[in-house]
């Protein structure tokens, strides 16, 4: 008679430990709406069979993110590298541990503007968002071709800083006569008509820059099992969304953009910014001396990459999934 409330004090126990277990497997990730930060975002689909649950938060610009970080209330998220290079040198006490796609960048002019390259921005006034890499491919481009910039008049060119989602609006109305916009957004202002493309801007040192996936260091030091979970999740999610397309566009064209963007738009979109896996500390070595050469990010002290910059989880999950 004893032994069934003792059977059932130890299903309770059970429980009561597989909950805890569950309940320390939440992974909180900042995203941002983008058509190549679409991977990332379907980790939340596929968690549940890696065994955690991710809960995305979308932010406005990667910054944003870094601020959350920071506030203890994410755990990893999904930034552009100057973003992140800037959060780091600025104590945000964070690990790049992975690249998640490349490039994602265009300079797009008015038709009527009568820009065809770099040079021809002498006198105009150009958009970009503040405090993320598009802002330091400007720099770096304009600097190349010897022109001087800023957010007042008197230079070469005016820089006006707008939200990413303001940019293609400002550009139709006519009231700038290019930007540096991101994906799918560039593709939507050359597909509608109000824009030409000038150029993809990876002639600098940078090259194509590459978005960054970031981890704090306490999730990286205090629950490495779950840090190694959620490493295994984001290369089968960026696996799948590389091997079959399909499942990429539906994904990014309905659950994150409801159908906003056409297919056109997505095709376009990822062209441009293909998803990858990988990062290296020369890449983010090059994109911190460019930010500190240009003044861009606001760096406190600029952050070595090698002492930051950890693909140790990466290259596991890549293994154990048998990709090179």
């Amino acid at each position: 008679m004893t032994r069934f409330p003792t059977l059932l004090m130890a299903a309770a126990a059970l429980l009561s430990a597989t909950s805890i277990a569950r309940a320390e497997d939440v992974v909180r990730l900042g995203n941002l709406k983008f058509a190549h930060y679409g991977a990332v975002s379907y980790m939340k689909e596929i968690g549940p069979t890696c065994g955690i649950r991710v809960e995305e938060h979308m932010f406005a610009k990667g910054p944003d993110v870094m601020q959350a970080i920071l506030a203890g209330e994410l755990d990893t998220g999904a930034t552009a590298s100057e973003a992140a290079i800037a959060g780091r040198a600025n104590g945000a006490p964070i690990y790049i541990v992975a690249g998640f796609a490349k490039g994602g960048a265009r300079l797009v002019a008015r038709p009527d503007a009568g820009i065809k390259s770099i040079k021809d921005l002498k006198g105009k006034k150009v958009g970009v968002t503040r405090g993320g890499i598009h802002e330091v491919l400007l720099s770096a481009e304009l600097a190349q071709h010897g022109l001087s910039w800023s957010d007042s008049p008197g230079k070469d060119v005016q820089v006006i800083f707008l939200a990413f989602a303001d940019l293609n609006q400002a550009l139709l109305g006519k009231n700038l006569d290019a930007i540096m916009q991101s994906e799918p957004q560039s593709s939507q202002a050359i597909n509608k008509g109000f824009g030409v493309e000038i150029m993809k801007p990876y002639d600098t040192p940078i090259g194509a820059p590459v978005r960054t996936l970031v981890m704090s260091e306490k999730f990286y030091k205090e629950r490495p099992a779950v840090a190694a979970k959620f490493m295994q999740c984001f290369v089968k999610a960026t696996k799948l969304f590389i091997d079959n397309k399909a499942v990429a566009e539906k994904y990014v064209r309905e659950s994150m953009f409801k159908n906003q963007i056409s297919k056109d738009d997505f095709d376009d979109a990822i062209e441009n910014s293909p998803y990858t896996y990988d990062i290296t500390p020369a890449h983010i070595q090059v994109t911190t001396d460019v930010m500190a050469k240009f003044g861009t990010g606001k760096m406190r002290t600029p952050p070595l990459a090698k002492d930051w910059v950890k693909t140790d989880l990466l290259e596991q999950a890549k293994k154990s999934l048998n990709i090179k």
